[in-house]
């Protein structure tokens, strides 16, 4: 989302559809929800976790979608679960990180924040990561939190200039984490303390840099983006760039480490539309693909195929050696609904300034075609895939 402000001009290209050759795919089962997802579903013995802006956290039966459980909670969840042991955990829009038992559904604690979004352009929450029984997250009041998984209770806080809802990476040690001040943290993951920071250039647009994103590491390198259009690789022990590129029309929300620990990494742009391959260690193109749509959610993987979703309610089967698209599986809102902004052959109506006036109008049309800011899962033969339409869909991706 490149400006600070409603450009109509500029957010249309959300928009921009072209006619593929691939084939769509029809889903094989979907559950409907109430309210759009944006959370990422969790897999695990034939169980789905994930919870909707319907404030409510369920529990899917894998093959058929059928519900197990569900928990009613205080506020829209945006925040992906993670799994330990017997226990689930993810954030609400209560403010309250929540744990339950993942069989039953039944909560054992609840920790509770200050719940704050940025902007409309802030879509997540921070999903909480374990590592050594401690539960480590961000929080809309500015903190970066850890806790201790079995009870909840708080072992070290760390104070931030802004809204941190990116999700904590923890490697040697060390967690790593963005805010919207602007800075990559790294904290000592034992304390707390702060081993270093690093500060976005900024943008006109956004001069804060806001750093939203959720910093991934790849080869001892740091992957962190914001929004100031900037990919920086950071040296992980001391904090500097050893590189950074820019996308000259908006940001690079999406970063996914290869599957096969080849020095690369696949990096995903919002107005853009690109997916790109590069090398970890110099920022190299390898190939590009463009995806027609922006990107906010990350590659799922399958063999040499991978899989990345765009916010117009496609997901797209690709080759990770080549960037060549296989196959397209499309949300059943995106086929029912795209003649309210695209003519039958999806160039855009002729009155599509008289439809969109702002940022709410643009986020209603992106939920009402199903767009998917979240990360495609697989499990067996299937493909999930949740959408703003509010529903979860389950796909077969094999003949």
């Amino acid at each position: 989302m490149p400006t600070g402000k409603w450009s109509l001009s500029g957010f249309l290209l959300l928009f921009l559809f072209s006619h593929s050759s691939v084939k769509a795919q029809n889903p094989v089962w979907k559950f409907v929800s109430s309210s759009p997802f944006f959370a990422s579903p969790v897999i695990s013995n034939n169980t789905i976790y994930i919870g909707s802006l319907d404030s409510t956290f369920y529990c899917l039966d894998a093959g058929s979608g059928k519900v197990k459980w569900k928990v009613k909670t205080g506020g829209g969840i945006r925040s992906t679960a993670t799994l330990y042991n017997e226990q689930i955990f993810f954030f609400s829009g209560d403010g309250k990180v929540h744990a339950l038992n993942r069989n039953t559904g039944s909560e054992l604690w609840s920790f509770t924040t200050q719940n704050k979004m940025y902007d409309p352009f802030d879509y997540y929450q921070s999903r909480p990561v374990v590592s050594d029984d401690k539960l480590y997250f961000g929080s809309g009041d500015g903190n970066v939190y850890a806790v201790n998984s079995k009870n909840g209770k708080i072992a070290w806080t760390y104070k931030t200039g802004d809204v941190v809802h990116s999700t904590p990476c923890i490697a040697n040690e060390i967690l790593y984490i963005n805010s919207f001040d602007g800075f990559t943290y790294a904290l000592n993951k034992s304390d707390g303390q702060l081993k270093w920071k690093f500060k976005s250039i900024g943008h006109r647009y956004f001069p804060k840099g806001e750093m939203q994103f959720s910093p991934v590491l790849v080869n001892d390198l740091l992957f962190s983006s914001g929004r100031d259009y900037n990919l920086y690789a950071l040296d992980a022990e001391k904090g500097f760039a050893h590189w950074n590129k820019v996308y000259t029309r908006g940001w690079a929300p999406v970063i996914t480490p290869s599957p096969a620990n080849d020095s690369l990494v696949y990096i995903g742009t919002s107005d853009d539309y690109l997916l790109l391959c590069l090398n970890v260690f110099t920022g190299k193109e390898i190939w590009k693909s463009n995806m027609k749509f922006n990107i906010f959610g990350a590659c799922t993987f399958s063999g040499d195929t991978g899989y990345v979703s765009t916010l117009m309610g496609k997901c797209i089967a690709f080759n990770r050696k080549t960037g060549e698209q296989i196959k397209t599986y499309t949300t059943i809102s995106y086929r029912e609904h795209h003649l309210d902004y695209f003519k039958p052959d999806d160039t855009f109506r002729d009155d599509i300034y008289s439809i969109l006036h702002s940022n709410e109008d643009l986020i209603a049309a992106e939920a009402k075609v199903g767009g998917l800011y979240s990360t495609p899962m697989i499990a067996g033969n299937m493909l999930y895939l949740s959408s703003t339409d509010g529903i979860l869909y389950c796909f077969k991706i094999s003949d």
